[in-house]
């Protein structure tokens, strides 16, 4: 996932992001998809800009949003049940963190593992940005 590049009427973003996270998911439209869990892979990226009046330096977690929140909102979403597209899923992940009005932007990319004996994944990838974003 490449960075966000920096738009000239907007903050420089920091993109944090959360890679390679695996999980077996309730997920499918096809009856042989109903009822067993499937492999995927979570990617989320999310760009997030710098609390008014802190240094840029400076060591403090109000700078940033956790990744391990937003890994606890994955699994969370997954663990709810079953759901036939990875793009709801996607759309489920990116609608729960730009709840978060710290949260410029966010693209999370949703990957169903062993379906094509011949391909590494199949999946979707959406950007969303936050209209509320402080």
């Amino acid at each position: 996932m490449n960075v966000f590049p920096p738009w000239p009427d907007r903050p420089a973003l920091r993109c944090v992001f959360v890679r390679d996270l695996l999980l077996d998911a309730n997920i499918g439209v096809f009856a042989h998809e109903q009822g067993v869990t499937q492999r995927i892979r979570v990617n989320v990226a999310f760009g997030v800009t710098d609390s008014p009046g802190l240094d840029v330096g400076e060591d403090d977690l109000a700078r940033t949003v956790s990744y391990e929140d937003v890994v606890l909102l994955v699994r969370g979403l997954v663990r709810q049940g079953h759901v036939q597209l990875v793009e709801t899923l996607a759309e489920r992940i990116a609608a729960g963190m730009l709840s978060d009005s710290r949260i410029r932007v966010a693209r999370i990319r949703v990957e169903k593992l062993d379906i094509f004996d011949d391909a590494e994944a199949v999946g979707v990838e959406i950007e969303r940005r936050n209209p509320h974003a402080a």
